[in-house]
């Protein structure tokens, strides 16, 4: 095994941007309603990139906040599901997710969703793949969940999906999948190795705190983390 890569048992994945295609469905969305408040900037990725991996109303005020928008942070995020209604469920599988889940399904490797969407949002973006979603052991949505204090990139998502699997992992044993520098930061900080599938204008100082990037999980090599090789 390759020096630094610790063996694994448990593997916690986020969602969007990782799992589903629905960041340029965001981007979308929150350049609509910029547009209907009447303001001429562009939701641009130097920007998008810190508030990916938040939760909805803490990322609803950075928004307000950053544009001046004239809407509460509440009201920003009731427009937001509004557009979402039509939009998420549109949302498309990304390479390498449904073979590596139903691996690692297949071999009994327990897993966690992480997202920090809200169970109502989480709801319609899989709309179309509940039979993939099914074969997580659990599901923290952050927004929704009690427990879930902070967003990323605070731990506590990462440290609440790993105490709720029967066999209580210590967080070093989870491996933790993500394409946010904020959800890479979770990880980390919650003591998970993690390995990072970026964005493209993710900038190669955010990729190098995580334990692994790949361009996308078609790259992923499960026993390079002592998980089952792939057939």
């Amino acid at each position: 095994m390759p020096e630094g890569f610790a063996k694994v048992t448990h593997c916690l994945f986020d969602m969007d941007g990782l799992l589903l295609n629905t960041e340029h469905i965001y981007t979308k969305i929150t350049q609509q309603i910029l547009e209907e408040q009447g303001c001429k900037e562009a939701y641009t990725g130097d920007f998008k990139v810190t508030l990916m991996g938040g939760q909805s109303l803490e990322v609803a005020n950075a928004i307000v906040k950053r544009f001046n928008l004239s809407v509460s942070p509440e009201d920003y995020t009731k427009r937001q599901r509004q557009l979402a209604l039509n939009l998420m469920p549109t949302a498309e599988i990304l390479p390498g997710v449904e073979r590596l889940l139903r691996h690692l399904a297949s071999h009994k490797v327990p897993m966690a969703l992480a997202t920090s969407s809200s169970k109502e949002m989480y709801d319609l973006k899989t709309v179309r793949h509940t039979k993939l979603f099914e074969l997580f052991d659990h599901k923290v949505y952050g927004s929704s969940d009690v427990e879930v204090k902070h967003g990323k990139p605070a731990p506590d998502i990462f440290i609440v999906a790993a105490s709720r699997f029967k066999d209580k992992p210590d967080p070093s044993k989870c491996l933790v999948f993500e394409d946010a520098p904020n959800g890479v930061k979770a990880a980390l900080a919650a003591g998970c190795p993690v390995v990072m599938v970026p964005e493209d204008y993710v900038t190669a100082e955010m990729r190098a705190q995580a334990t692994l990037v790949v361009n996308t999980l078609e790259e992923f090599k499960p026993e390079l983390f002592g998980l089952p090789a792939f057939d």
